[in-house]
């Protein structure tokens, strides 16, 4: 499966922004999904997945309650809804597809159970 990753730019703190993330082939529906950010100088950073069907779930603590995960199986694309941006938000957002199946748990903060990769949209908040 290819990814490709859009939405990112410049917003103000307290701003919104929503990330794409298309897939290219018809299994789509078969992948977990997540978004991972990384910031210069940091590592990759969990930042949400959700299971094939989109009931399920999974939050980083610092987006939890700001940021909302969901798909489109229909368009082979999952979302991220950014409200109440702040500054240490700033990062460059990847999705990242898995193809095997786990209950969604903390297996999928981990990058290296996933086995696909889509180029990153940069999402700078400024102050």
């Amino acid at each position: 499966v290819q990814l490709q990753a859009s939405g990112g730019g410049l917003v103000q703190a307290e701003g919104s922004l929503r990330l794409s993330c298309a897939a290219s082939g018809r299994t789509f529906s078969s992948y977990t999904m997540g978004w991972f950010r990384q910031a210069p100088g940091k590592d990759r950073e969990f930042v949400a997945a959700i299971g094939r069907s989109g009931g399920s779930t999974l939050y980083a603590d610092s987006v939890k309650g700001r940021f909302t995960i969901s798909r489109d199986n229909a368009k082979n694309t999952v979302y991220l809804q950014m409200n109440s941006l702040k500054p240490e938000d700033t990062a460059v957002y990847c999705c990242a597809a898995d193809p095997t199946f786990h209950i969604i748990n903390t297996y999928y903060t981990v990058p290296s159970n996933y086995d696909y990769w889509g180029q990153g949209t940069l999402v700078t908040v400024s102050s």
